[in-house]
């Protein structure tokens, strides 16, 4: 039995998955690595939300978020910043003439969500967010975050701090990240965070 992540916990450090509709590469197919890039700075400016760590996959997206904010509707933000990069996907896909994939997003609408208006469905309906308590969570989901692009059937670089959209440069080599400002973790957790084993 799968038990609901409880987003409405109030906690400042979160692990967060989306995925795009199928596992589909949107984000490569499209270019469009620049629209998670968009979302992260709205977000931290409108909400006080700071990155920690991330990586944008072809078709997925997994962040470590910091909310300065607890009040901040964690399952709204996601959701809004998904319709978001929705509506510049389907745009890029038009744009490109990529009908074959514009009707597989089409047929992933059900009737109730096309009586409202939607046409397509580019991401997962759902997404997941765990709740980070320990550094030794924390720094897992941040080896995993940075090893993905070499992981499994992932074959993006040959250096996982080579690949451009992924906060491990920045950590492993202490190098800026041309496209979005990151928060070090290590400044604002370690210590911080309870440590249980």
């Amino acid at each position: 039995m799968s038990v609901k992540t409880n987003h409405n916990l109030a906690e400042p450090c979160w692990f967060l998955t989306f995925t795009c509709y199928k596992w589909l590469p949107l984000f490569e197919l499209t270019n469009s690595y620049d629209l998670v890039y968009n979302w992260l700075e709205f977000i931290s400016k409108r909400a006080q939300v700071q990155t920690l760590a991330f990586v944008i996959m072809p078709n997925h997206v997994h962040l470590l978020l910091y909310l300065q904010d607890l009040t901040v509707d964690l399952n709204k933000m996601v959701s809004n910043g998904k319709r978001f990069m929705a509506y510049e996907l389907i745009k890029r896909l038009n744009e490109q003439q990529r009908n074959d994939i514009l009707l597989i997003l089409r047929d992933g609408c059900s009737e109730i969500e096309k009586s409202k208006g939607q046409k397509h469905r580019a991401f997962e309906p759902s997404f997941d967010a765990k709740p980070v308590f320990t550094d030794k969570f924390l720094n897992q989901k941040v080896d995993y975050i940075h090893h993905n692009p070499v992981m499994g059937k992932w074959s993006l670089c040959s250096e996982f701090t080579d690949y451009p959209h992924s906060s491990a440069d920045f950590y492993l080599d202490d190098k800026r990240h041309s496209c979005l400002n990151i928060m070090d973790y290590r400044d604002y957790w370690l210590g911080k965070i309870p440590q249980n084993e």
